[in-house]
């Protein structure tokens, strides 16, 4: 079916589009246009009052009312939050669990502020928009197209001023339906002077609230200013809406917000009318609307901003709505038509539905598909307006059909969406915003910005390939690496074919060729409970009233810090946090538990006690119920690298390692200081067989990394490690060489002697099989030579650290290497095991 013939997209209304010509689309009923059309691009529907909110009159328009009705009744139908398991590995449990979910509510207090400095936090280079000549920006005939024409009262909102039969529609007249008197003829024309000091040049756009006019203010440097005038005096909201314009924005000055200059009146000569025009800052630029729309692909159709653009417009946004409520002030009614950017700026326009957070009284605008299911009941808050800055990055980052009616208060599956099931985190941020119950979304524009700069930071890490850390407000940095020798020690001979039958001190015959035990697997399985004790901390809350005494706990023991804790003035949430960890670390798996059970029953959504819900499930075993909580704390920081981290260790040793490779190789790729990642992400890579995965991601550790030696210890081991060499193998070469080269590069970083010693014997052996199964580059064996002597020139000059790459000079090198380390070993019985296992490698010579 074509989009001419569909059922119009507004709650309702019964009509269905046409085409009136040129492939525009409009309702033969509301005459309003879809919001997503035929080809895509961005529309909104027309700001409305929503009825049914705290103290409203009820002057609602019919559609928007009808919207709002609708959005309630399908809040109500959501019984629990959406945010509940809605990560993929929680997903991959919900059929294992039993029912068990959790959710989190964030406290609404960060410990920093905002550190943005221009449009794209510094992160991201947004394309500026050049500031256009305010004078070509004036209509050469301003008029309101026929099918833009309703009646202003606000319940009412007919259809005026029509055409009928060959006869054009009247700009002027009465509402046929209520007798009201409508015109959208401007009021002012160029040259006119408003208030003695305006003088205008022309009508820039018509609003919802009448036309706004160009005007040149002749008292202050000629500066471009912009006059709003009222679409009809006569309706008492739209003039309601002018004057809360002039009384909470006359007082604001904000980067991101337009100024209000002044509010004027001025007699209009043919009415006799005396109207009222708010000025403002003159703001030249684009739209988001316009940004979005100018995007097309090859086939014609609207291509969505990237998702880092989007949330660098979001973050710009977010500044601004802090600043209101700052100052006990809503927006209410944020979407794409209300920001443009200007150069490298966003700024807020169009602030009509302005209104103070204790106002019961004055009528509630917001748009359909954009307003927080709740406002027609419960009214704006903090929580509402955050609500539409999610659903306005949604618009803008995906083809978003259906916004303001299937979807008018939820958000479409994630794996349909390509931009959700790419970026997760920008996935659950939206989710959050959006939560159906208004205190599980975040709890100040602060927090939001924050935590969209955090995904914005792991998008564009994501995308370029390099890293973009940041302080954490909410946890401390990692505490400590556990598992950085990922590779158990080696069992057996370091040559499964070149270590011969030798007779053991008591004369029985010893098979020292055979296979390194295979019962373990290549690496060494994460130790859980260490690793879980070793993830971030929550940051100490500074309003906790024992935040000095803990600042000042010295004691490092488990049992001194249990006896310290026990001195503290007064119990505080803080301290029974901290008292859990003690007991978790001590090993005391009664007192942890049972305090924790305790604590949940007094605060169940703090996310602090659902975080340490996950670290203590994970010690106790039970690593579902961690997954569950980590994701929660996920769903409510989709911005922080923690959760991420603690969610790779879960999907580990659940098994789950193509997930523990997603997250452990999200937060590596953001932020480099969690070395354990960078461990864990190689242990799964192992695990599933892709050793060079393996080796790129531990070679990625930085120089700077205390873990920067064991990092490179374990890339050798990892090319090498249980690995068969077969003669056709030829990069086998390749890595055999660049384990040597490693090895030799280690001695600048005063790796220990056995150390040292016991990786040259493991690189030897490997090269010792690859030479006896008749690898490419080896060479006929010599004839004998001295003892103790390999002949370079007998591999073609060829030389692994420091032997001759061929069998001789091989076995020559293990020999060495083997009575170094019999001479470094502490004990009798490792060094004759060592003695002879050097004559079991040694070639054999006439002496």
């Amino acid at each position: 079916m074509s989009q001419a013939q569909q059922s119009c997209q507004r709650p309702g209304c019964e009509g269905s589009y046409e085409d009136v010509g040129g492939g525009e689309l409009y309702c033969d009923t509301c005459g309003l246009a879809p919001v997503v059309s035929a080809s895509g691009m961005v529309a909104s529907p027309p700001t409305g009052i929503t009825g049914g909110g705290r103290g409203s009159r009820g002057s609602a328009g019919s559609g928007s009312s009808r919207s709002s009705a609708r959005s309630s009744r399908t809040s109500s139908q959501s019984s629990k939050s959406r945010r509940s398991v809605s990560g993929r590995l929680s997903r991959a449990l919900s059929g294992r669990s039993t029912g068990r979910s959790v959710s989190v509510r964030s406290s609404g207090s960060t410990a920093g502020s905002s550190g943005r400095g221009r449009l794209g936090a510094g992160l991201v280079q947004v394309p500026q928009v050049p500031r256009p000549d305010p004078r070509a920006m004036v209509l050469d005939n301003p008029e309101v197209p026929e099918r833009k024409r309703f009646c202003s009262r606000s319940d009412c909102g007919a259809p005026v001023g029509r055409a009928r039969g060959d006869r054009p529609g009247r700009t002027e007249g009465f509402c046929t339906k209520c007798g009201h008197p409508y015109s959208f003829v401007p009021k002012l024309k160029a040259g006119d002077v408003v208030h003695g000091q305006y003088e205008v040049v022309g009508c820039l756009a018509h609003g919802g609230l009448g036309w706004i006019y160009l005007a040149v203010d002749r008292a202050v440097s000629d500066r471009w200013v912009v006059l709003k005038g009222l679409l009809d005096t006569g309706d008492q909201d739209a003039m309601a809406a002018a004057i809360s314009e002039r009384r909470f924005l006359a007082e604001i000055e904000h980067a991101n917000i337009v100024r209000i200059y002044n509010f004027v009146e001025h007699l209009d000569q043919r009415t006799g009318s005396l109207d009222g025009y708010i000025v403002m800052e003159y703001v030249g630029g684009k739209s988001l609307k316009e940004l979005a729309n100018a995007r097309r692909t090859p086939e014609g159709r609207r291509d969505p901003l990237p998702v880092e653009q989007a949330c660098a417009y979001g973050i710009e946004a977010l500044e601004a709505l802090d600043h209101l409520h700052s100052r006990n002030l809503l927006y209410c009614d944020f979407k794409v038509d209300n920001a443009i950017q200007t150069e490298d700026q966003l700024k807020l326009i169009d602030m009509g539905a302005v209104r103070r957070m204790d106002d019961d009284e004055s009528a509630i605008y917001g748009t359909v598909g954009y307003q927080a299911p709740e406002v027609a009941e419960a009214g704006p808050s903090v929580a509402s307006d955050l609500y539409t800055v999610a659903r306005t990055l949604a618009v803008l980052t995906f083809d978003f059909q259906g916004y303001t009616n299937v979807y008018v208060d939820s958000l479409p599956d994630p794996d349909n969406i390509e931009v959700f099931r790419q970026y997760e985190s920008f996935y659950r941020l939206l989710v959050r915003a959006t939560d159906p119950d208004p205190a599980r979304r975040f709890a100040s524009a602060q927090e939001m910005s924050e935590q969209l700069t955090g995904v914005l930071r792991e998008v564009v890490s994501l995308q370029t390939g390099r890293a973009r850390p940041s302080l954490s407000t909410l946890f401390g940095p990692e505490l400590r690496v556990t598992d950085t020798e990922l590779f158990p020690p080696l069992e057996g001979e370091v040559s499964r074919l070149g270590a011969r039958v030798v007779r053991a001190r008591k004369q029985q015959p010893q098979l020292t060729g055979a296979a390194p035990s295979t019962t373990a697997g290549l690496v060494k399985p994460v130790g859980t409970a260490a690793a879980a004790l070793a993830l971030p901390v929550p940051r100490v809350d500074p309003g906790d009233p024992n935040a000095g005494f803990l600042a000042g706990l010295m004691a490092t023991a488990p049992a001194e810090l249990l006896s310290a804790l026990a001195a503290a003035p007064a119990p505080s949430i803080e301290t029974r946090l901290r008292q859990i960890r003690a007991w978790l670390e001590n090993d005391d798996s009664d007192a942890a538990p049972a305090a924790l059970r305790t604590l949940e029953t007094e605060r169940p959504d703090d996310w602090r006690v659902v975080w340490y819900r996950g670290v203590t499930a994970l010690v106790t075993g039970d690593h579902e119920g961690a997954a569950l909580a980590f994701d929660a704390i996920y769903d409510a920081f989709p911005g922080e690298t923690a959760p991420k981290l603690a969610l790779g260790l879960c999907a580990e040793v659940l098994g789950q390692l193509d997930n523990a490779a997603e997250y452990y190789r999200l937060v590596w790729s953001t932020d480099p200081s969690y070395v354990s990642a960078a461990f864990g992400l190689a242990r799964v890579q192992l695990a599933t067989g892709d050793r060079r995965s393996a080796v790129t991601t531990l070679e990625s550790v930085p120089e700077s990394s205390i873990h920067y030696t064991a990092a490179r210890v374990a890339a050798v081991r990892a090319r090498l490690r249980q690995r068969t060499a077969v003669g056709s193998d030829v990069p086998f070469l390749e890595d055999l060489s660049a384990a040597a080269g490693q090895v030799e590069a280690l001695d600048e970083y005063r790796l220990d002697p056995t150390r040292r010693e016991q990786l040259v014997t493991e690189v030897l052996g490997c090269a010792l099989d690859w030479i006896l199964s008749g690898g490419q580059g080896s060479v006929p064996p010599p004839h004998p030579a001295p003892a103790g002597r390999g002949d370079p020139h007998a591999a073609g000059g060829r030389t692994l650290l420091g032997s001759g790459l061929d069998e001789r000079g091989l076995r020559f090198g293990l020999e060495r290497s083997y009575r170094t380390l019999a001479r470094l070993a502490r004990g009798g019985e490792e060094r004759i095991d060592l003695v002879e296992r050097a004559n079991r490698y040694r070639p054999r010579t006439w002496v």
